[in-house]
């Protein structure tokens, strides 16, 4: 391993849907892989009166659900990393019982370490502060992991970035979105800078628009509480699908060290045209499902979901349309999309390119030939072009066929997104995590959304569950020939 990585773990909400979901089973699938190091341990903070032996049940059960590939003895191997830590975040005695087990014997330092905040955003800053009153900041190396949502709106973001500021420096803060470690993501930077043909044709010369879907078939599940205050378009928008933009859009760095990948990063987000107030309804469109069927069963609406106000007006489903004011891709629109209760679960970036200059089959069959598409699929991986071929015959026709220039072998296997980023994490690699100042353009290029809706609380229009959405979807299109790209 790197010499800069830190083999003391830490996770807060150790008990939590986060950690039994993706944590555990990531660290667990490191584990297997022989990517975890050997001396890592690993410190399961949680309020339960519970002893090494009732966790290790408790993991075990969470294991057995989410983790693939699961076996007695790859467990038990496992269990060796972990010690359990009982106390409430609230609890300065506790985070003295901690710093006691992380401090080495004759040290009265305790070592660097890797503090993962899986827990609600509420509790991020009490946290925080507490790990700090007990010393845990003086070590520089120290690393602070933070989930989504970094705040709820431009100024609640600004304000607990200065709470963390108090305490930690921005090096030590490590902002995770986990779309940024899926391969495929990161294939996209391959495939755009290491091609010269690609690159020659990917600005505003060639390309007609893009569009970013990000759809879910399920639900909110148990997340009400949470979804119902925060929606899909700070749930998803602000942080995976400007992400997603941002590489798409990006200008190649000078390097892909961290900083020179996230100044690229920051440059579009400040190149995207602000939404004056009166052209809100032009650029963004929210809706909320209604009763449908997913995969043959009929499910229930949002407002007859557990914990959700009958007179909710919260969006499952957003669709928005940007401009990137650069010389790359002025005029460009790049459309977003995001929704719960869609037909399938998939992420895709759908990039269109403009119709060919001159119409030469005018005077055959060919009734009209479509633009070219690049369709970048995230979930399941896939990258593909579309091209127009002739059909067999005698007559001039066309057929579309796709070049299919997936990366991946028979046999080779996928590392998880959070696998990926707790990888970086550990060996102190920021190009992945998302810098403040990503955060805080992200904030406001969709805060004058927010605040639009936030004045409209008696209406929402809906779709049926099990739909790509409202029709109305496609009244933020610029042209009668634009048109959502559900299959990939």
């Amino acid at each position: 391993m790197d010499e800069h990585c830190i083999c003391q773990f830490v996770i807060f909400g150790s008990t939590g849907d986060l950690a039994s979901k993706k944590l555990l089973p990531a660290l667990y699938h490191l584990k297997c892989a022989g990517r975890l190091p050997p001396e890592m341990r690993i410190i399961a903070f949680g309020r339960r009166p519970w002893n090494d032996k009732a966790w290790q049940e408790f993991l075990k059960e969470q294991l057995e659900h989410y983790a693939e590939g699961f076996t007695a003895d790859h467990f038990a191997d496992f269990c060796t990393h972990f010690h359990y830590v009982e106390g409430e975040i609230h609890d300065p005695a506790a985070y003295q019982k901690l710093r006691k087990i992380l401090t080495p014997k004759g040290s009265t330092e305790p070592d660097p370490s890797i503090f993962y905040l899986a827990i609600r955003p509420a509790d991020f800053v009490p946290v925080v502060q507490q790990l700090s009153a007990a010393g845990f900041n003086k070590e520089a190396d120290t690393r602070i992991v933070i989930e989504k949502p970094f705040g709820d709106d431009l100024e609640s973001a600004m304000q607990l970035n200065e709470q963390l500021h108090r305490h930690f420096k921005e090096e030590q803060i490590y902002r995770i979105d986990h779309y940024l470690g899926k391969e495929i993501v990161q294939n996209l930077l391959v495939f755009r800078f290491a091609n010269l043909p690609i690159e020659a044709i990917w600005n505003r010369n060639y390309i007609d628009h893009v569009q970013i879907t990000v759809a879910e078939s399920g639900g909110i599940e148990n997340r009400a509480g949470y979804y119902d205050q925060a929606g899909a378009l700070r749930d998803m928008v602000q942080n995976h699908l400007m992400q997603i933009l941002t590489l798409v859009a990006m200008e190649p760095p000078p390097s892909l060290e961290a900083d020179a990948l996230r100044d690229e990063k920051v440059k579009v987000l400040r190149s995207i045209r602000p939404i004056p107030k009166s052209a809100v309804h032009a650029h963004a469109l929210r809706a909320q499902y209604g009763p449908g069927v997913i995969e043959e069963q009929h499910v229930p609406g949002y407002a007859d979901e557990a914990g959700v106000a009958k007179n909710s007006v919260t969006e499952t489903f957003v669709a928005a349309k940007f401009y990137i004011d650069n010389w790359r891709w002025r005029g460009v629109p790049f459309y977003l999309r995001t929704g719960k209760r869609l037909p399938a679960k998939t992420s895709s970036v759908a990039i269109r390119f403009r119709h060919t200059p001159q119409q030469l089959f005018r005077e055959t069959p060919i009734e009209r030939i479509e633009p070219n598409w690049i369709l970048l699929s995230l979930e399941p991986e896939s990258l593909k072009i579309e091209i127009y071929v002739k059909e067999p015959g005698l007559e001039m026709r066309v057929r579309p066929v796709q070049l299919n220039a997936s990366y991946r072998r028979d046999g080779e296997e996928e590392l998880d997104a959070y696998e990926a980023l707790l990888l970086d994490v550990m060996e102190g690699d920021k190009a992945l995590f998302i810098r403040f100042d990503e955060v805080e353009w992200a904030w406001r290029v969709v805060d004058p959304i927010i605040k639009a809706w936030g004045r409209e609380v008696d209406y929402i229009i809906t779709y049926p569950a099990g739909s790509w959405g409202p029709d109305e979807a496609t009244r933020i299109m610029d042209k009668e020939d634009q048109y959502w790209r559900n299959q990939i």
